[in-house]
């Protein structure tokens, strides 16, 4: 139940019309019992004393009644004043919880849009990340086939390089034997040269009929020099 000004309002106006009903009521009487009492046509002077005075007592009850109904609509008034006072308390505390509540709402509405951004922030960190990861992976894969193509061209690279040795020490291989062949050959040079200045000198003492074989034998004479020479050696 909630009191108001007006409600406090309507109260002292009860207040008011019972007071001046009562003090009406009171008056009427006195007249009513004054006029009766000096009509000597009516009643006795004893009689109107005895009423009047029934009246008085009447009159002072209607008094003490109507103090008490004065005291009790006072306390009324009060109680109600008091309990006006005691709304507009409460309504002041309930419009301040009200604003509390209406500011926690809105922080909360704050709260739960921050909430959401940081929801979707979260879920594009994740995708970013499950990208990268991907990504990761890809790199992960081309770093490992990298490291084999290294490998194989490390591998490829020492057996070039083992290759070159091996055609290196060929080559210096070759180189020797050429040399020792063409050594080879200028001692068979000589040792032809030689075999035609003996054969010449043959010739100059042989006889006619044995120079021709001579001529013919010479490089067969030659040649088996040169054999024998690279055999010695």
């Amino acid at each position: 139940m909630t009191s108001t000004p007006a409600s406090s309002s309507v109260s002292q106006k009860v207040k008011t019309a019972v007071l001046v009903l009562l003090a009406l009521w009171s008056i009427v009487s006195l007249v009513v019992i004054v006029v009766w009492c000096t009509s000597p046509d009516l009643k006795g002077a004893a009689q109107c004393r005895e009423e009047l005075k029934e009246t008085t007592e009447k009159l002072e009850g209607v008094r003490v009644v109507w103090r008490k109904d004065r005291e009790a609509l006072e306390r009324l008034v009060e109680g109600e004043r008091e309990k006006g006072e005691a709304l507009k308390e409460e309504k002041l505390l309930l419009l301040e919880r009200l604003n509390i509540t209406n500011s926690t709402l809105e922080q909360s509405r704050r709260t739960n849009e921050e909430v959401q951004l940081l929801l979707q922030k979260e879920e594009n960190l994740t995708a970013q990340i499950g990208l990268l990861e991907d990504q990761k992976e890809v790199l992960q894969l081309n770093l490992t086939e990298a490291g084999h193509q290294t490998a194989s061209c490390f591998s490829l690279k020492a057996a070039a390089e083992s290759q070159m040795m091996a055609a290196e020490s060929q080559k210096k291989g070759c180189e020797s034997r050429s040399q020792y062949l063409q050594k080879q050959l200028q001692k068979c040079n000589a040792v032809d040269a030689e075999a035609s200045q003996q054969q010449g000198a043959s010739m100059a003492t042989a006889t006619p009929s044995i120079a021709p074989a001579l001529t013919a034998r010479s490089p067969i004479v030659a040649l088996l020099l040169c054999a024998a020479l690279i055999l010695a050696t």
